[in-house]
């Protein structure tokens, strides 16, 4: 399959401090993969890598997609080449009403349309994320993927904080975007998601896992056989895979 989105040998910083360690992932057009790992192993310098955040320095390695080199691109032209990102704490807008980010986010999307679909409307003329609760502010990150509609999505734990019937909602909103069980003609689109208890996976479907540690990519697979590993044994077992490498 089409490599969408190639990462080879990556290694990143933040303020001096080495986080990411000669990362290797491959995520195939029409694929989208789980990301899992404890907290604070790397899982979110990955994403916002990718997404081409300032702070987060690339001291070696490439970041590919479609065939280009991104590594060096501002966020922005990412953007316009159709990489995506919800973030896990994504921030209140003061000033910018949610139906004119969506506007903002595509002029052709019907703003009403995709806010009734995620249980928004009522929020349509309120400033973006204030006073919203954890499920509406993943639900309104939805919203803006939808209508952004990227080629690679990434999302950083939607599942986190929000009860089961937001988790719900969410996962078939990332089934809508990464276009998956449609006709096979149409082109799907591929993503990552890093999610720390599994919860979304009963929602939406993923092709490959990995399990990142220390900042390091040390094994892949099968999403559920991974999962149903560390809720077995915990990351120790893979902490142990990694002194052996």
């Amino acid at each position: 399959m089409i490599g969408l989105l190639e990462i080879e040998d990556l290694s990143v910083s933040i303020g001096g401090k080495r986080v990411l360690k000669n990362v290797n992932l491959k995520v195939s057009e029409g694929e989208t993969h789980a990301l899992f790992g404890p907290n604070g192993c790397g899982k979110t310098t990955l994403l916002n890598t990718i997404a081409g955040i300032p702070r987060y320095q690339v001291d070696g390695g490439r970041i590919r997609f479609k065939g280009e080199d991104i590594t060096d691109l501002p966020m922005y032209e990412r953007a316009k080449k159709g990489i995506g990102i919800a973030f896990q704490h994504p921030p209140a807008i003061r000033g910018l009403k949610l139906r004119d980010l969506i506007k903002l986010c595509n002029p052709q999307a019907d703003a009403d349309d995709l806010l009734t679909e995620m249980d928004l409307m009522d929020f349509a003329d309120r400033d973006v994320n204030r006073g919203f609760s954890g499920g509406e502010v993943k639900r309104s990150e939805m919203v803006q993927l939808l209508a952004q509609q990227p080629d690679f999505v990434m999302l950083d734990e939607p599942d986190s904080g929000v009860d089961l019937e937001n988790i719900k909602l969410i996962g078939k909103a990332i089934t809508r975007i990464t276009q998956k069980d449609i006709k096979p003609s149409k082109r799907t689109k591929s993503g990552i998601i890093i999610t720390h208890f599994g919860h979304i996976l009963d929602y939406m479907k993923t092709d490959k896992a990995h399990v990142m540690i220390e900042g390091t990519v040390i094994c892949s697979g099968d999403p559920r056989e991974i999962l149903d590993e560390i809720k077995k044994s915990g990351y120790e077992r893979c902490a142990a895979c990694l002194c052996q490498i």
